[in-house]
């Protein structure tokens, strides 16, 4: 089996591919999906213990923890040291099941891949990237989103340049959803002369 390491810096179509390569057959774990299925069960009490006010209903509201934790590294830290060892427990019980069942291929969709070293755990890195500009326009039009949680998001993550030349594959999400279907065509074409026992050796390394 085949990991596809799937990453992109906020507004540039990840999740859109992530979705594109779901329906050509292959399993996709979205970690940011994960982190709200997280924030309604196990998190809640783990997070309420550091960040009490972020407690809404019994589960973790999102946009309190934001204004919480944004801009503040030590605050995120504390929260990725409660989180990322949730979300990387069920991404493993995800891809040992897609093994098992025999996939030639499975998606890692995670927003931060090169910011914390995921692309050590994949066999290849796909970037979602378009023009700083389509991103900008795409973010900020999300509801509750202003341009200075914006700029803050961005100071956190990996300049779209430098995620470039670390990437094994570029999709433009820029230029229409036809044009983005063909560059995962292509990209699953690429990989399947090279997929096979990765995974295997991996889980018995």
């Amino acid at each position: 089996m085949f990991i596809i390491g799937l990453t992109g810096s906020i507004g540039m179509g990840k999740s859109a591919t992530g979705r594109m390569f779901a329906a050509r057959g292959a399993p996709v774990h979205d970690a940011d999906a994960e982190v709200h299925r997280l924030y309604a069960n196990e998190a809640v009490g783990p997070i309420g213990d550091v960040f009490p006010d972020a407690i809404v209903g019994g589960r973790v509201d999102r946009d309190r923890l934001s204004k919480v934790v944004l801009g503040d590294e030590q605050a995120i830290k504390r929260l990725e040291k409660i989180v990322h060892p949730l979300v990387q427990a069920r991404e493993t019980a995800f891809l040992d099941t897609a093994f098992a069942e025999g996939r030639r291929f499975a998606v890692a969709e995670v927003p931060l891949l090169l910011e914390v070293g995921g692309d050590a755990r994949v066999d290849a890195v796909v970037l979602a990237s378009a023009p700083a500009a389509v991103q900008r326009e795409r973010v900020l039009k999300r509801g509750g989103m202003s341009a200075e949680k914006f700029e803050k998001i961005l100071a956190r993550q990996m300049p779209d340049a430098e995620k470039r030349r670390r990437a094994h594959f570029v999709v433009d999400t820029s230029r229409g959803f036809a044009f983005a279907e063909k560059q995962v065509d292509d990209i699953m074409r690429a990989l399947a002369a090279s997929s096979g026992a990765a995974y295997a050796r991996r889980r018995r390394g």
